[in-house]
This record gives C-alpha cells, structure tokens and sequence, in this order.
C-alpha cells in the first residue's frame, strides 16, 4: 500500500495554509496567523525544486540563520527503503558531519520529523560538471586540469580521513559561484575505512554507476573502496577531456571485458599524450593502478613537474587509440540494482 502523500504532511513543506480567512467588521479581510512549517521554524523558506529522485526532493531555499541560498534534500520515510532509512542515511550523515573541505559540499544541519529527514547544505549554483560537459561537448585540458586536482584532492581529503566515496561520478561534481568543484551526495560512503595495521578493509556493498564501476565492483568480488574510488576519478577525468564515457555500460558483458582491456582513447578531440598516460595508469588493473600521491605527482596534473601540457599528438598513429575508432557514449549512467545490499 503506497504511504500518505508526501506533501500531505503536517505543513512542513512550506505549502500554504488551507485554513479560512477570517473577516473583521469593518469589511476588510484578514488571515489568520498560520502555523509556521518545520523548516520556517529552524530559519528556512523553501525555493524551487532542483532535483527528484523516487523517495527525496532537492529544494534550494533561502537560510536566516546562514544569509545565504542552500540546498535541502527532503527524504520521505514512506518511500525510501528501509535499508537506506535504517543503514546509508545514517551512515551518510554521519560521515558528513565529520568533513570540511573547500572542494566537498558542505553540510550545514539534519531535521527529522515523523515523517521526513531534510539534510541542509552548501548550494552550488552552477549545476555539475555533467552540465558543463553537455554544454561544451568536452572540457579543455586548462579547465580539465584544475577540475581533476580539486576531485583528487577531496578524495585524498575523504581516504586520510577514513572515509570513501563509492559513488564518484559527473552528476556528483558540483560547481560553485567561482566553478570550482564540489563533491556531492555521500550516500554510499562509508566512514571508519583507514587501514589497521596496514590491512585494508574490503568492501561486498557494490553500489554505484555501472560506467564508472572499477572491474573488481564488476566482478562481484570483495573489494578495496579506496581504490575503486581512484577507477571511478579515472572515467571522470576521460569524461572531461573527451565529452564521452570510456566504456559502454548498456551491455554488462561487454563492459566487464571492456574494463579489463587496456583502455582506448577516440582520434577527436585532441588530448594530449600526457593526460592520456595518466588516464591510463589511473584505469588500469589493480595492481598496475596509480594511487593519489602518484596521481598528484604526475606531470600531466602537478604544476611543479616539467610537463607538455599544451602539446597534442598530431599523429593519430601514435596516439593510444583503437584502430577502428570507438563508439561514442552518452555521458549518462545506470545505477546498479545491487546498491543497497547489505555491507560485510
């Protein structure tokens, strides 16, 4: 049986009050003092909607207590699934509390009512990185270059903190007044990650985008998160410079042999060799797989190193691509159905 409608809940949306008016003597109409809705009360008026998923709502509203716009994520306790409700909500409110980083959305204040959870954020105004993609077809490698390292900074941030994304993906880089990148919805991460006396621990929760899932998620095996989360930065930066995603995802068997052949690049646009070589030690098998401290050494990103950065591959028989040029993919993704299974 399908929960109350959710705008159907004691007012705490914002709606406006359906109680009458009352009407003074002197003829002149006024409205009585309506109750004030959960979020006016902490300081909130609710703005247009950005974003809907099956069970929550993105709202951006206007903040009193912050005097600024931000964004509120409002989850209905009759639509989400318990496993999210019980477990990943949780979970991901608890990780967040814990962050601050200038390149991660940052997270300002959880509400719970009976019948809703609102999560209060930083608003990045400029929509995400997969908007700017669609925009311009593919990004610069100037613009590329300073989008990566501000992704592969905040994910250092999250791993030297405990904590790993498992959900890294265009849609989930937003962009602030000033473009900068800001890393979003913590929903798979998971928090106490750091490493016991150097052993890691392994992650069984396959959760995530089918396109940028490392091939281990694929496999289905026990995997190392940390390292699943450099994959997943790997298809974003081939995201940015190409305007088109590495593998296709809409064949599971073809993309879990896709994964585990040397990645190929497309003739156009032109990248440059060093952004393609670092493309490549990053989508690589996990033992070949550069970590981030050789990600923020590598010449192609750090400004410190002697680079090429400008120089294209004029040749294209020198250029690491297929000898029939692959097919473009829509940048786009299908998320997995296994995402709530539970941790182990």
């Amino acid at each position: 049986m399908p929960g109350p409608d959710i705008r159907a809940d004691d007012n705490v949306h914002g709606e406006m009050s359906t109680e009458p008016t009352a009407t003074v003597h002197s003829g002149v109409e006024a409205k009585t003092d309506r109750k004030l809705t959960v979020l006016e009360t902490h300081g909130y008026i609710l703005g247009r909607t950005i974003g809907s998923g099956s069970y929550a709502t993105v709202k951006v509203a206007t903040s009193e207590r912050h005097n600024c716009q931000v964004a509120i994520k409002i989850i209905s306790k009759f639509q989400a699934p318990g496993d999210y409700l019980k477990k990943f909500l949780p979970r991901e409110i608890e990780v967040v509390k814990g962050l601050k980083h200038e390149n991660l959305i940052r997270f300002l204040q959880a509400i719970e009512t009976t019948h809703r959870v609102y999560i209060v954020m930083e608003y990045a105004e400029n929509g995400s990185l997969l908007d700017i993609i669609r925009k311009d077809q593919h990004i610069d490698e100037q613009r590329g270059r300073r989008w990566f390292k501000q992704l592969v900074e905040a994910v250092d941030y999250c791993h030297e903190r405990g904590v790993v994304h498992r959900d890294i993906k265009c849609e989930n880089l937003l962009m602030d007044h000033g473009l900068n990148i800001k890393l979003s919805d913590f929903g798979f991460a998971r928090g106490h990650m750091k490493p016991k006396n150097g052993v890691y621990a392994l992650s069984e929760t396959f959760c995530g985008s089918y396109a940028y899932a490392s091939p281990e998620i694929l496999k289905g095996v026990p995997y190392r998160p940390q390292d699943s989360d450099i994959w997943s930065m790997g298809v974003v930066l081939y995201a940015i410079v190409y305007g088109r995603l590495p593998f296709d995802d809409t064949n599971y068997t073809q993309l879990l042999k896709q994964v585990q052949n040397k990645v190929s690049f497309p003739r156009e646009p032109k990248v440059s060799t060093e952004c393609r070589k670092l493309i490549t030690k990053i989508l690589a098998p996990l033992k070949l797989r550069s970590k981030i401290p050789q990600i923020l050494a590598d010449p192609w990103l750090s400004p410190s190193a002697p680079t090429k950065d400008e120089e294209l591959d004029a040749n294209p028989d020198n250029a690491q691509a297929s000898k029939e040029e692959i097919k473009s993919v829509n940048i786009g993704t299908v998320t997995f159905d296994r995402k709530l299974e539970e941790v182990k």
